[in-house]
């Protein structure tokens, strides 16, 4: 059995929590100097670093530095949400345990984002039975996006839009389904 410092992707994963670490110190510099708007080349290693943490479509090259600041504490949460060693379900950051955030997307219009629930009081049973559905409906979603994708496409309107909302709920289901296979130590 490997351990957790000898998996690949928690390499991966804590040499991007090093890479976003020192964009976020540039970050705060230029913030603490005053300044506002983002340095192209830092823009363009934010959106990188998003890319490489796997937001796909989704990533951008901020402008200001606000959103500079959000974006890479975005990522780095993501990446510390993935930390093997953490046997809690995963939250966006600002929420609590099961709750959903929307997500703008690349052409217009928003896709709501699933997370899996939080432990249950009924117990671990009724919390498998709970991540099992969440994992359902979130394949559910993209089954209907990706039929409307290809509608958008046959009917060309509105295609790129309902691409991305496919691309998006395909990217949730599988990152539910990685985080479910984490928690639950089974290929769900």
């Amino acid at each position: 059995m490997r351990t957790p410092r000898s998996d690949p992707r928690d390499r991966h994963r804590r040499s991007l929590l090093e890479e976003s670490d020192q964009l976020l110190d540039e970050v705060e510099e230029l913030r603490l100097r005053d300044r506002r708007r983002v340095p192209p080349k830092l823009g363009e290693a934010i959106e990188r670093l998003q890319l490489k943490a796997g937001r796909g479509d989704a990533s951008i090259a901020p402008a200001s530095l606000r959103t500079a600041h959000e974006l890479v504490l975005s990522v780095q949460y993501r990446l510390m949400s993935g930390n093997p060693r953490n046997q809690t379900t995963g939250t966006h950051l600002g929420r609590g345990a099961g709750q959903a955030t929307v997500q703008a997307l690349a052409g217009g219009g928003s896709w709501k984002q699933l997370v899996l629930p939080g432990p249950s009081p009924s117990g671990p049973d009724e919390w498998r039975l709970n991540v099992h559905a969440t994992l359902e409906r979130a394949l559910d979603r993209w089954t209907y996006a990706q039929h409307h994708a290809a509608q958008a496409a046959r009917d060309r309107s509105g295609a790129k839009q309902a691409l991305a909302r496919a691309r998006t709920a395909w990217s949730n289901y599988w990152q539910l389904k990685e985080e479910a296979e984490r928690l639950l130590g089974t290929q769900t």
